[in-house]
């Protein structure tokens, strides 16, 4: 028996919490190196400070991804106990992120932050081979993007709508987090909890038992193996397919990588002319007990200046670095908004018509690419940045599909979310080889500017589009219409 095919607001809202898992990694990724650099953060330090991000999905996936794939709650069904449960706890941390007073601790409470975001994101990609037939779930997974485009886009504007809007201040003290990105942490944690729990209430999972009636399940289920002993099984006997798709996202995800880390200070820097201030260049300083220069503080632990006109200098100077923060951030959102257009289109072109995923995914990573790279040559012209970022967000928007479209047309079902958390080690392996120095190293073989972090994104992505020649898999590559022709 096939599985019923779902209509679209049925698939919009069981991937509707894709909405506040997107707020969370938005947020994080256009604010979070903002956030390291206003505690102090020298800018080739803060890939190593984001390492807490992907080693965190690579211990939780395909943990969660195994329980999911083997727990039944009778009233909140297979995959939603996890959705709620990081929910919870993302929306707490993102709460508390933004009054993080030194460096380490912002770096602790991302690794918190990213741990719960993946504890309620994998089984969501799990979701939609759970309840979509094959001939669906390409449309799944693009609906999923739609909706992750819109999250991008609105919370990657979140800090700069406060300021403007709300007229709440984007500055604050030297080691201080700004009131307005205070305001947009706090937003974020709202609309987490609130779109999880929209999906929990209106999405019914099937199920063991009428899983195992429809055609895609398994029919002789093999004998059952604890978790570490799966989880290491299925690294060791990884499908060749998963292994090639590997390849792509690879380099695909060391590009996303080094710009979430580095385009804020890259861009600051290179396009606004806007770095952010030393403030040891302005202040009274002192040794500590190491030798280390650093500056003196008063009796409210606020920074000594050397006099009012360096007072003076240094602020005018953080306010333009907070201002051209906010509107990096802004930009940035552009990519998830095109991903949102781009995965509308596919949509509606999907429901009628075959496509090739290959082909499609290579396209659109080269657009990502030369994105990055135009960045490069328009120093004092942000403006020019929308179309930097519109080309990247079509990127964006096929990898947040089509590789996992092209996977779960390859994978047994009743493995499904394993193989998903085992999937996206392919993405956090590059995170860490780029946090430990990779973006850096690749970076300083050009030359000292943070900017060409941003041009070995786009040689990266480049090649990421060229390694989908790798994939021969028809079944993976061809996606045929969700909804009849008749």
């Amino acid at each position: 028996m096939q599985k019923p095919k779902l209509g679209f607001w049925n698939i919009w809202n069981m991937s509707f919490g894709f909405l506040g898992i997107q707020f969370g990694f938005a947020l994080q990724g256009s604010t979070m190196s903002r956030i390291f650099e206003t505690l102090g953060a020298n800018k080739d330090e803060i890939p190593l400070l984001w390492i807490a991000a992907p080693l965190a999905g690579l211990i939780v996936q395909p943990i969660i991804g195994y329980l999911s794939d083997n727990t039944w709650h009778k009233n909140l069904g297979r995959r939603r106990p996890f959705f709620l449960i990081g929910a919870i706890l993302s929306s707490i941390a993102l709460l508390f992120m933004p009054y993080s007073s030194e460096v380490w601790m912002a770096a602790g409470l991302l690794l918190v932050l990213d741990a719960s975001i993946n504890i309620s994101m994998e089984p969501f990609r799990a979701l939609v081979a759970d309840k979509l037939p094959e001939s669906q779930r390409s449309y799944g997974f693009v609906v999923q993007t739609l909706i992750i485009g819109v999250g991008t886009w609105v919370a990657s504007n979140l800090p700069k709508w406060v300021n403007d809007t709300l007229e709440i201040s984007n500055e604050a003290p030297s080691g201080v987090v700004p009131d307005s990105v205070k305001v947009a942490f706090g937003v974020g944690a709202f609309v987490f909890i609130t779109a999880i729990l929209v999906t929990i209430f209106t999405t019914k999972e099937y199920s063991p038992a009428e899983l195992a009636q429809f055609d895609d399940a398994e029919k002789e289920p093999e004998e059952k193996k604890g978790m570490w002993e799966t989880i290491s099984g299925t690294y060791a006997l990884m499908p060749l397919i998963m292994k090639k798709l590997g390849v792509v996202q690879f380099f695909s995800w060391f590009a996303f990588f080094a710009m979430w880390t580095l385009a804020n200070p890259a861009l600051t820097s290179h396009i606004y002319n806007a770095p952010k201030p030393d403030v040891i260049e302005f202040a009274k300083t002192t040794t500590d007990d190491n030798g280390e220069l650093i500056t003196m503080r008063d009796a409210n632990d606020e920074v000594v200046f050397l006099n009012d006109a360096k007072a003076l200098e240094y602020k005018q100077q953080d306010k333009s670095y907070n201002e051209a923060s906010d509107d990096v951030g802004s930009k940035m959102g552009i990519y998830g908004l095109t991903s949102m257009v781009f995965a509308l289109g596919l949509t509606f072109y999907t429901a009628y018509n075959s496509i090739n995923r290959k082909y499609i995914h290579m396209a659109s990573l080269i657009l990502g690419g030369l994105g990055f790279l135009y960045m490069f040559f328009i120093p004092g012209e942000p403006d020019k940045l929308l179309i930097s970022f519109s080309l990247i967000g079509i990127a964006w928007g096929s990898i947040l599909s089509m590789p996992y479209a092209m996977l779960s047309s390859s994978v047994e079902s009743h493995k499904m979310g394993l193989m998903m958390g085992v999937f996206n080690m392919f993405i956090v392996i590059p995170q860490i080889i780029a946090a430990i120095g990779g973006v850096v190293f690749l970076q300083n073989l050009i030359g000292e500017e943070s900017i060409h972090a941003m041009t070995i994104a786009g040689i990266f992505l480049i090649i990421a589009a060229f390694s989908n020649l790798l994939i021969t898999n028809k079944k993976a590559i061809t996606y045929q219409p969700s909804i009849d022709n008749e």
